[in-house]
């Protein structure tokens, strides 16, 4: 096995909690393969991200360029196909947000490699590759067997994984890639971040999630 590729993401100029998630299981990953956990960030001026995510991941693929300061899932495509064509990931693991629903699919399509997604808990077992998703509103746990693939790629559902530090900080290599890009990207365009209103709840990060029936 060779690498576990996972997307940082980020907004705002802040990398959000679910990368770490990620991270931490891919490092659990890694220590029951050959495999190793890098982080892959795009983005413009994310330099410091980068510096961030090395105590996390043994390598870290930075790309920067103007046209990825937002995030754009045509944009996004090329970028990673491009890195996962050429570095060969036995996984990527991207999250269960509205930017991994939008991407992944089309993504996993374009490279016809097999894709789960929502997941809540993945394994490696021998040979195979095994996903845990939920079914029937979260009353049923469901494991289910990727077909055989050199590469699989994953959404992972928030806060399905605890976020750790690694007992030391793994003082990954950072590796700048230049950007593929080489047109501008016209078929979508970021146009503004539209926020929740003050005082809401994310119900993302919660612990206990209790559904009142009739209500």
């Amino acid at each position: 096995m060779t690498g576990i590729f996972v997307l940082a993401e980020h907004r705002q100029g802040q990398l959000r909690d679910i990368t770490f998630e990620m991270l931490t299981k891919a490092r659990e990953l890694a220590e029951k393969t050959n495999a190793e956990p890098v982080a892959v960030i795009l983005g413009k001026d994310v330099r410091e991200h980068a510096k961030n995510l090395a105590e996390h991941a043994k390598k870290i693929l930075l790309v920067e360029d103007a046209r990825l300061e937002n995030f754009n899932s045509e944009a996004y495509q090329r970028v990673l196909s491009h890195l996962i064509k050429e570095h060969k990931p036995v996984l990527s693991i991207i999250g269960h947000t509205s930017y991994g629903v939008e991407l992944a699919p089309r993504l996993a399509a374009s490279l016809n490699i097999p894709l789960a997604t929502d997941c809540i808990d993945l394994a490696f077992e021998g040979d195979t590759f095994t996903v845990t998703r939920q079914m029937y509103g979260g009353k049923v746990n469901a494991k289910a067997t990727l077909r055989k693939s050199e590469s699989y790629m994953v959404t992972v559902r928030q806060a399905a994984f605890q976020a750790q530090k690694p007992p030391a900080p793994l003082n990954g290599q950072i590796i700048e890639v230049p950007s593929p890009l080489t047109e501008e990207i016209t078929t979508k365009r970021f146009l503004e971040y539209v926020l929740p209103p003050p005082g809401g709840v994310d119900i993302t990060a919660a612990e206990v999630l209790v559904e009142l029936e009739g209500a």
